[in-house]
């Protein structure tokens, strides 16, 4: 068995009595510095450090001491960004306790006088600061988890850069602690650099004249993304992701993604959504994690191949995506295939015969054909006229 204590700034006093208890009955602690130091004078167990890197070491220090009652020490709620959820993981809910603590995300709200309900979190810790950008929305209150003293500056320079720099921060430190701090300021003007390696970052999103915002829906603008023309347009993109229709902790396949707009687009939808975008051209797939960081999802997953061969490797999806490559022999069949039971297949195409691949697909798999043709308006002489875009043929079909 294994006991997970949360454990805050305020140390011993402020543990929980059945997190008192686990501590005074465990044969082996472990924890990061900071937490063993909390309560080094109260437990007569071994104390140990985590090993770095952590994860990959995880599974043998607990087959070591599988025979001892383990302790394990964590920051505030171990299950919220926090290492229970992968000790559940590893070792198996039947053989995990969780003793929580007050979370760092309640103390703060507490303070801030925020209801928690209208708080967007957002962690740092071992993920890249990018994916902040993401929840950026004007008014919008935010709690970014630090991954320590040189988070808060980091949150104010990559604000100040996107155009957020009337943003208000407050850095909250040793939260609950005899040494909690709090202290404000704007992204544009951040100077406090002696932070605790123990905060949490509250921001106020605050654009200033001209900044972006992007929404969460499909069909962000085509200008949204740098490409060199392989980019599914704003009006078919909305259409195609309606029909994939995302749910949160689906995988997507975005092949032959060009500049990965749909992938893009469907990690946004929710923090749980992932997508792994298939290119074939190595520029266009550096681009597209550039397009992934510049729009808040960085976690997207890249793979340069050429499919289908670049797809037998990847973990199964729930919904498919193909851009590019109907015409390609094997695409299509290995998509279907490595769909599961309600998964969605979705399918573009341009051209007579990438069109004609996907009329032999529904012949032969089912679904629905749909030609969607849009026309933008644009100067003709002194007036305005409409300037048709090619046409666009649809297939969506669910296995």
């Amino acid at each position: 068995m294994v006991t997970v204590v949360g454990i805050g700034a305020d140390g011993w006093g402020g543990l929980s009595a059945r997190g008192r208890a686990a501590l005074a009955e465990a044969d082996v602690v472990l924890g990061g510095p900071r937490q063993l130091d909390l309560i080094d004078r109260h437990v007569l167990a071994e104390l140990r450090e985590w090993p770095s890197p952590l994860l990959p070491a995880l599974p043998g220090l607990l087959d070591e001491l599988v025979d001892q009652t383990v302790c394990v020490l964590a920051s505030g709620d171990p299950m919220f960004f926090g290492i229970g959820a992968t000790l559940a993981r590893v070792v198996g809910q039947d053989r995990l306790r969780v003793a929580p603590a007050v979370s760092s995300v309640a103390l703060a709200c507490a303070r801030l006088g925020w209801a928690s309900e209208d708080v967007e979190v957002v962690s740092v810790v071992g993920r890249p600061l990018a994916a902040l950008r993401r929840a950026l929305a004007p008014g919008r209150r935010l709690l970014v988890l630090s991954a320590g003293a040189d988070s808060p500056a980091a949150v104010a320079g990559l604000l100040a850069a996107d155009g957020w720099g009337p943003s208000e921060l407050t850095v909250c430190e040793q939260l609950g602690g005899q040494r909690e701090r709090l202290r404000s300021g704007t992204a544009a003007d951040w100077a406090c650099a002696d932070c605790d390696a123990l905060n949490v970052v509250a921001v106020t999103c605050r654009a200033a004249p001209g900044a972006r915002s992007w929404g969460r829906t499909a069909g962000l603008p085509d200008d949204a993304y740098d490409h060199d023309g392989q980019l599914t347009k704003r009006e078919i993109r909305a259409v195609t992701l309606g029909l994939l229709a995302p749910r949160p902790g689906e995988l997507l396949w975005d092949v032959g993604a060009g500049a990965g707009s749909v992938g893009i687009e469907w990690s946004r939808a929710h923090p749980a959504c992932r997508a792994v975008a298939v290119e074939s051209d190595p520029a266009r797939a550096a681009r597209i994690g550039r397009n992934a960081a510049a729009l808040g999802v960085p976690e997207l997953s890249v793979v340069t191949g050429r499919a289908p061969a670049a797809l037998e490797s990847l973990p199964a999806p729930d919904a498919v995506f193909v851009g590019g490559g109907v015409t390609v022999d094997g695409v299509l069949p290995t998509c279907w295939t490595a769909l599961r039971d309600g998964s969605r297949l979705v399918a573009n195409a341009v051209t007579v015969e990438g069109e004609e691949a996907l009329a032999a697909a529904r012949r032969k798999l089912g679904g629905t054909l749909v030609r969607v043709a849009v026309s933008r308006a644009a100067p003709v002489g002194g007036f305005t006229g409409w300037r048709p875009a090619m046409p666009v043929t649809i297939w969506s079909v669910t296995r």
